[in-house]
């Protein structure tokens, strides 16, 4: 078992046959800092942890951009941070007419703060829940391969990741991405909302969710209901953390 310290990142290897079942503590050799280890769980086990370095620190065979943020076919594509005039004055009169109840509910997510959301899918899902995610206001970013998947995880802040166990398979893309979640410290992992585009598991099954260690699982059959089943998932993900956030002063997800 390889166990990564979320401090300096120096894998340690850990025998599988002498750890104890249980959660247990092992101290780095590199920088002494504490490493909180357990039991593998069928995600880990199927995670790039025991296959190597990460696609984005590698030396790679050619040079790749980062993801590219979706653009629906319906509407002109434009910076996010750029805008238009009238745009601006819109997100200002809202802000303005928001104002003066903006406390009562202090942990809400601001309406004019969209949510970025990654989308690591095969090519038969990847525009249509793309544009699904576009229309509905979120800031959709595409990973075309596991490099671009990777370094956006790496640099931007992503609210909602999606992954399609078939993504980049020659390359491992779903494990490696599914590696990035797990080395995440506790904190950010609770900021950041993993969904699993599955082929054969039922869409919202908590149970093979916990399995997976992912938030939700939606069907690859029922992308049609993308937007309603995330919107309830998040509602309930908010909602399990809500004392939480407001006691960090974060707004909800």
């Amino acid at each position: 078992m390889i166990i990564v310290c979320p401090n300096c990142s120096t894998r340690l290897q850990v025998d599988q046959e002498k750890s104890p079942n249980r959660p247990f503590n092992v101290r780095c050799p590199k920088c002494n800092a504490t490493i909180n280890a357990g039991g593998a769980s069928p995600a880990l086990e199927q995670s790039a942890l025991a296959v190597g370095g990460s696609p984005a620190t590698d030396h790679p065979r050619f040079e790749q951009p980062t993801a590219r943020e979706y653009e629906s076919a319906d509407k002109p594509a434009q910076s996010v941070e750029a805008g238009s005039a009238n745009e601006a004055l819109q997100m200002l009169a809202e802000l303005l007419a928001k104002s003066g109840r903006a406390n009562e509910n202090p942990g809400a997510r601001p309406a004019w703060s969209k949510r970025k959301a990654l989308v690591c899918a095969a090519e038969t899902y990847r525009d249509p829940v793309a544009r699904k995610l576009s229309d509905e206001g979120y800031e959709v970013y595409v990973a075309e391969d596991t490099r671009q998947a990777v370094e956006t995880m790496r640099s931007k802040h992503m609210d909602v990741v999606l992954l399609d166990p078939q993504f980049d398979p020659a390359e491992q893309g779903s494990a490696f991405v599914v590696r990035e979640v797990n080395v995440l410290r506790p904190t950010q992992r609770r900021r950041l909302f993993f969904v699993l585009l599955s082929p054969s598991l039922r869409t919202m099954d908590a149970h093979a969710a916990f399995l997976n260690n992912v938030n939700a699982i939606v069907n690859v059959n029922d992308l049609d209901d993308l937007v309603r089943v995330m919107d309830i998932a998040l509602r309930e993900f908010n909602e399990l953390y809500r004392e939480f956030f407001s006691a960090s002063g974060l707004t909800a997800l």
